[in-house]
């Protein structure tokens, strides 16, 4: 079974999802990242496709992209160090989160045979629009058991929402708000709303928010609303203030928010 399916069929309230950039802040530091999240508990990884354009990423993700470009990031590394992660962490389910170019310059069918080997759970690709989803990857997502998770905003119609339901796997990532990644001190009741909203449409899948968690409040709002939380680009700075540890970042990480 896909590990991702076995989470969500395990767990189905505070999961907590970390994300962070491949080859960050140094090109090997992927691994090390990985271990050291999955020591202290996390259910659930997303290891960023660094890529020069990352324009739904706030200013921390996107200077975090650069570096891991400049130290010499490739789609081709990372998936052999997703590899080599796999040696020694088993069960956690690793997402790969990045743009529709890299994919297609690798090749869509060799993308998806790849990263299967490597022991990718799942994929998430921004800026993929939901049609070309349907003709181009569901086909290849389900014959590799690698679920294309989709997004949706407090912009997205219920009839989007509800395709989205319906023809995709593994869960529901929503968006916060309408704007790139980035810390909030809370979440404001227009957004709180936005949450009510789509608990009460009743979906069949998971659904995780991100975007703006990095405190306990934020957290806890956030929990409160959906099956579990996404955190990057505060995990990000706590990378940067570690020095790059991955050990002391996550253990930073859990202390800010309360964990």
């Amino acid at each position: 079974m896909n590990r991702l399916t076995a989470l969500f069929g395990r767990k189905h309230k505070n999961i907590l999802s970390i994300f962070f950039t491949a080859g960050y802040p140094q090109a090997d530091s992927t691994v090390p990242v990985i271990k050291a999240l999955d020591a202290r508990g996390v259910d659930l990884i997303e290891i960023g496709i660094p890529f020069s354009d990352p324009m739904a990423d706030g200013p921390v993700i996107q200077a975090s992209s650069s570096r891991a470009l400049s130290n010499g990031m490739t789609l081709h590394r990372l998936l052999d160090q997703v590899k080599e992660a796999r040696l020694s962490v088993h069960d956690m389910p690793f997402i790969l989160m990045g743009y529709l170019n890299p994919i297609m310059r690798y090749g869509i069918d060799n993308f998806f045979r790849d990263a299967h080997e490597a022991g990718v759970d799942g994929l998430i690709i921004p800026d993929l629009p939901f049609d070309e989803y349907i003709s181009d990857f569901k086909e290849l997502s389900r014959h590799y058991d690698i679920p294309v998770i989709m997004l949706i905003t407090p912009e997205t119609s219920d009839e989007r929402i509800r395709l989205i339901d319906e023809h995709c796997d593994g869960f529901i990532y929503m968006v916060s708000a309408a704007s790139t990644t980035g810390a909030k001190d809370h979440y404001n009741e227009e957004q709180l709303e936005y949450f009510r909203r789509i608990d009460s449409m009743n979906l069949r899948h998971d659904r995780l928010i991100g975007f703006g968690i990095s405190n306990p409040v934020t957290l806890a709002q956030a929990r409160e609303n959906a099956s579990g939380t996404i955190i990057g680009s505060h995990f990000i700075r706590c990378l940067d203030e570690t020095e790059g540890n991955p050990t002391a970042a996550a253990d930073l990480l859990f202390n800010s928010l309360g964990l």
